[in-house]
C-alpha cells in the first residue's frame, strides 16, 4: 500500500474561483459540491450499523444473560458514539472547521498520525470491508433461502427437511452487486440507503413485533436465567465461556460502522460545519440503533429463551404467519443489497484512485465514456471502473460460496477490527490533534479505555476462531440447507 497515494493526490486542489461560475456549483476543494444533510448521514449510519447484526442479538443475550446482555450493549453503544465524535472532528485537519478535507479513514490517520499508522489503518480497514461484503453476501442468500424454506414448510409441514441451495441466490445477489457497483460515486448512493434504511426498520419490527406475540400468548415454557445458558444444562463449562466471548465479538461487529464514517461525513454540505451534522447523525443512528438492539436482544431472548436461535429469522425460531416471515427476509436481502455498496465503495475508491495514479497515462483506467440510456439519460462509463468492480463482486460471491459461515466469519472480522478502527485510531488522533498533555487526567483515562478495548477485542476474537474451527470440522462446501 503506497503511504505517498493520497498526498500526491491532494498536492494541487483547485480552487472555486478556477469555475466560471465563481464556485457556486463547487466545494472549498473543488469538487462537485456536496448535497448531503443529517437525515442522509443518519440514513447511511442506520444502514452501516443495523445489518444482520441484529438478527442474532437474542442469541447473544441467551449466552450472557438478563444482567450482563443488555450491559454489554450499552457498553458498546456509548464507545461507539464517543469515538465517533473524536472521529468526526478529524474530517478536517489540522482544524475541524476550517482545515483540509480528508476523503477517506485512512487519509485521516494519514494527516494526523503518519505514513506507518496509515498502513496499518488501511489494512484493518480494507481486510474488515472486504469481510463484511462477503459476510453480507452470505446472509442475504440465507435470507432468501428462508423464504423459500418458509413457504416449504407451510405446505409439507415443520417435519419436512426442505433442502435448499444457497449458491443459486449468492449469484443472484452478486448479479444484483455488480449492476448497483458501476454507480460511480458515494453521495450518489443517498436514494439506495434511504431505502435500505426502511427495510431495516421493517424486518427488525417485524422481528421484534413475533418475539413480543410470542412471550404475550405464552404456550410452551422457555428457561431464561439473569447468567444465561447454564452450565451442565444447556452447555459444558468451557462452551459456556468461549460462547460468551463470541456472543461478545457479535455484539462489537453488530456497532461497527467507524471504518465508513469519513466517507458518510464527505457527503455532507459544507453548512452548517460538517463535524456538527456528523455528531448529531451520529447520535440519531447509534440510539435508534440501541433502541432496536435491546428491545430485538432481549424480546427475544424472553421469547425463545438459552435455545435461542443464532438467527431467529432464518432460523426458524418462528414458522407463522409464513408470509410475515418471508416478507421479513425479503427485507434483510433489500437492506443488505444497500449496506453491501455503503461497505464497497471505500474499496472501490481506493483501488480506482491507486490506479489513476499508477497509470496516468492508461485511456482504459482513466478515460470516461458517454453512453446514452433509454429513459435514464447519459451514463459515464469507465471501463476499468467497470472491469474492476464486476471482478470483485464475482470474487466475494466465490469465497462466500465457499466458506458460507456468518456468524463466526464477521465475528472475527468485528472482533479484528474493533479495537484499531472503532478505539485507538480515534482516540490516538485527538490526543494527537488537541495536542493533549501526556499523563493528564482526560489521556490516562482515554488510554485506559483503549487498552480494555483491546483486551475485550482479544477474548472476542478467540471465541470466533474457537466457532470456526468447530465449524469448519463439519464443514461440506455447496451443501444444500438443512
Amino acid at each position: 500500500m503506497n503511504t505517498d497515494q493520497f498526498q500526491r493526490n491532494n498536492m494541487y486542489i483547485e480552487t472555486p474561483e478556477a469555475y466560471g461560475d465563481g464556485g457556486k456549483n463547487f466545494d472549498d476543494d473543488g469538487r462537485e459540491k456536496r448535497t448531503g444533510t443529517w437525515v442522509t448521514a443518519s440514513a447511511h449510519i442506520i444502514t452501516a450499523v443495523i445489518g444482520s447484526g441484529v438478527l442474532s442479538l437474542a442469541w447473544a443475550i441467551a449466552q450472557m444473560g438478563w444482567v450482563a446482555g443488555p450491559a454489554v450493549l450499552f457498553a458498546f453503544s456509548f464507545i461507539t458514539y464517543f469515538t465517533s465524535t473524536l472521529l468526526a472532528d478529524c474530517y478536517r485537519s489540522p482544524h475541524p472547521v476550517t482545515g483540509k478535507r480528508n476523503y477517506t479513514y485512512s487519509q485521516v490517520v494519514r494527516s494526523t498520525l503518519g505514513g506507518r499508522k496509515f498502513q496499518l489503518c488501511g489494512l484493518a480497514q480494507y481486510i474488515n470491508l472486504v469481510g463484511v461484503t462477503i459476510g453480507y453476501t452470505i446472509t442475504a442468500s440465507i435470507s432468501m433461502v428462508a423464504v423459500k424454506r418458509s413457504n416449504c414448510f407451510h405446505k409439507h409441514g415443520h417435519e419436512d427437511k426442505c433442502y435448499t441451495s444457497n449458491n443459486p441466490f449468492m449469484i443472484l445477489f452478486a448479479c444484483i452487486q455488480i449492476i448497483l457497483s458501476q454507480i460511480p460515486n458515494f453521495h450518489k448512493l443517498s436514494w439506495l440507503s434511504i431505502v435500505a434504511a426502511v427495510m431495516s426498520f421493517a424486518y427488525s419490527s417485524i422481528g421484534l413485533g413475533l418475539s413480543i406475540a410470542k412471550v404475550a400468548t405464552g404456550g410452551e415454557h422457555v428457561r431464561t436465567s439473569l447468567t444465561g445458558v447454564q452450565v451442565g444444562v444447556d452447555v459444558t463449562g468451557s462452551e459456556k465461556v468461549w460462547r460468551t466471548f463470541q456472543a461478545i465479538g457479535d455484539i462489537a461487529f453488530a456497532y461497527a460502522y467507524s471504518n465508513v464514517l469519513i466517507e458518510i461525513q464527505d457527503t455532507l454540505k459544507s453548512s452548517p460545519a460538517e463535524n456538527k451534522v456528523m455528531k448529531r447523525a451520529s447520535l440519531i443512528g447509534i440510539l435508534t440503533t440501541t433502541l432496536f438492539y435491546v428491545l430485538c436482544g432481549t424480546l427475544g431472548y424472553a421469547a425463545f429463551g438459552n435455545d435461542a436461535p443464532g438467527n431467529f429469522l432464518t432460523g426458524f425460531g418462528f414458522y407463522e404467519p409464513f408470509w410475515l416471515i418471508d416478507f421479513a427476509n425479503v427485507c434483510i436481502a433489500i437492506h443488505l443489497v444497500g449496506a453491501y455498496q455503503v461497505f464497497c465503495q471505500p474499496i472501490f475508491g481506493f483501488v480506482e484512485s491507486w490506479s489513476k495514479e499508477k497509470w496516468p497515462e492508461s485511456k482504459f483506467v482513466n478515460i470516461d465514456h458517454d453512453v446514452k440510456l433509454p429513459l435514464c439519460g447519459t451514463y459515464n462509463v469507465n471501463l476499468f471502473r467497470m472491469v474492476w468492480r464486476t471482478i470483485y463482486v464475482i470474487i466475494t460471491a466465490v469465497i462466500a460460496m465457499l466458506f458460507p459461515f456468518f456468524n463466526d466469519f464477521l465475528g472475527l472480522i468485528g472482533s479484528l477490527s474493533f479495537w484499531p478502527l472503532t478505539v485507538y485510531f480515534p482516540i490516538e488522533m485527538y490526543i494527537k490533534q488537541s495536542n493533549m498533555q501526556k499523563f493528564s487526567f482526560t489521556w490516562t483515562w482515554l488510554k485506559i479505555l483503549s487498552w480494555v478495548c483491546l483486551i475485550v477485542s482479544i477474548i472476542s476474537a478467540a471465541g470466533s476462531i474457537q466457532g470456526l474451527a468447530h465449524d469448519l470440522k463439519k464443514y461440506q462446501p455447496f451443501k444444500a440447507t438443512q
